[in-house]
């Protein structure tokens, strides 16, 4: 389902986001592919279409996230909500690894949103490969 935003919108949300997947943190340049418009809390659990409940992602984690809001923690075994990027802040939760191709979950909420959306699947980590051989960085922070 397409969602319509207007220009005004859709600028807000490219600014908050750095022009950026809101949780992989890709670049439409890296991935290749268009940004698209996520509903934090999806339409089919109520979610609406206000700036608070929306934010840019790339296409992978969008399809990999789908209507949940939920998912298992791997280390503890814990339900706990996916990453909210309109009320929390991404270093909190992720960081990248020294080689700044892999991202790590520093809390349950980062590790079961790594999962559930497959932050790390083979497809993006290709992708971020070639653009760390050419010179490319993930914003801060890496990790050790």
């Amino acid at each position: 389902m397409s969602t319509y935003l207007s220009s005004e919108m859709r600028l807000r949300l490219l600014e908050a986001d750095d022009h950026r997947c809101a949780y992989c943190r890709t670049t439409e340049k890296n991935s290749g592919q268009p940004m698209v418009v996520d509903h934090l809390i999806p339409v089919s659990l109520g979610g609406i279409t206000e700036f608070e409940n929306l934010c840019f992602s790339c296409r992978r984690c969008n399809e990999f996230k789908g209507g949940n809001i939920q998912a298992e923690d791997p280390l503890t075994g814990a339900y706990v909500s996916l990453f909210n990027p309109r009320e929390q802040q991404w270093d909190e939760h992720f960081r990248w690894d020294s080689t700044g191709i892999h991202l790590v979950g520093l809390t349950a909420v980062g590790r079961a949103t790594i999962v559930a959306l497959r932050m790390n699947n083979q497809v993006i980590l290709s992708a971020r490969r070639r653009w760390v051989s050419v010179g490319w960085h993930p914003p801060e922070p890496y990790g050790s």
